[in-house]
């Protein structure tokens, strides 16, 4: 059996560098990343996030998945901790006193040196590697909306079915913890509504039809379609990070663009999934899916 974990590698920006959470655990008397295991059925990005804040105190917004990081238990087990590089946001205080006693914001260097385990120092070292992130955008195809055989009239009026309904509300949960300022749907209904619950979450916070995320009549002109629909979601993505909601004629492609990848299959998106886009100025830097 395989224990599943999360937790994140926080950060906050300081002077001219950057600066990392760490948490003592008064149990293992160690300095280490802030993690936990997941709760059943619980999606890990979103454990991560519950994790790094009730160990720091801090809501973590994230931001790139990280490699993952596996060892062996004492009693032979396999444990699993998916980590993600999260931007620090509101603060307070810790809530999980019992296994944290004491939390430190330290600079790069520092942090490294600390750390009690090597193969989160490993993760430090990645971490510190990396170019700085400027910007994040997720891209979601639409959730579940039935057959389209089955559908009589226009198909832009199909709306999502009760399967459909579950995958909006999961991708909701989900999605809040981005933070995002924009929601923005291809011109469908089933896009529209599966970013209800999301909008719904946040306040309110309008959708913005676009057709520029709308799949092209055939699979043909989707390499066309998508040259001209990453401009846009450049644009979108320049303002703060944005939700897209787009369909899966077209969503395999526009990945592929933007990477300069030829091969768009490798990029298929299952209805009601989705990719967390990252980038470093004009290059994507991370491609997560959720």
């Amino acid at each position: 059996m395989t224990v599943r974990a999360a937790g994140g590698v926080l950060y906050r920006e300081s002077g001219d560098g950057l600066e990392v959470c760490l948490v003592h655990r008064p149990r293992y008397d160690d300095w280490a990343l802030p993690k936990g295991k997941l709760a059943d059925g619980e999606q890990p990005l979103a454990g991560a996030v519950r994790e790094v804040l009730e160990e720091t105190g801090t809501g973590g917004i994230p931001q790139l998945r990280l490699p993952e990081v596996a060892y062996t238990l004492p009693d032979g087990r396999r444990k699993t901790v998916e980590f993600w590089l999260m931007r620090g946001g509101s603060s307070g205080p810790a809530l999980d006193g019992h296994e944290v006693d004491a939390v430190e914001w330290l600079p790069l260097s520092r942090a490294f040196s600390r750390m009690t385990y090597p193969d989160e120092r490993d993760l430090m070292a990645h971490v510190a590697g990396l170019p700085r992130v400027t910007a994040v955008a997720a891209l979601v195809r639409h959730a579940h909306a039935g057959e389209r055989k089955k559908w009589v009239g226009n198909d832009a009026l199909r709306p999502i079915d009760p399967i459909g309904q579950a995958q909006a509300e999961r991708l909701a949960g989900l999605l809040t913890l981005l933070g995002p300022e924009r929601l923005v749907a291809a011109t469908p209904l089933r896009c529209k509504q599966t970013l209800e619950p999301l909008a719904a979450a946040l306040g309110g916070m309008p959708i913005v039809a676009d057709g520029a995320f709308t799949e092209p009549p055939s699979a043909d002109e989707a390499p066309a379609k998508a040259d001209a629909a990453v401009p846009r979601l450049l644009a979108l993505r320049a303002a703060g990070p944005v939700v897209i909601c787009s369909q899966g004629k077209l969503m395999p492609r526009l990945i592929a663009t933007l990477l300069g990848d030829d091969d768009a299959e490798r990029y298929k998106t299952p209805k009601g999934g989705g990719w967390i886009l990252t980038w470093s100025g004009g290059r994507l830097m991370g491609l997560s899916r959720l």
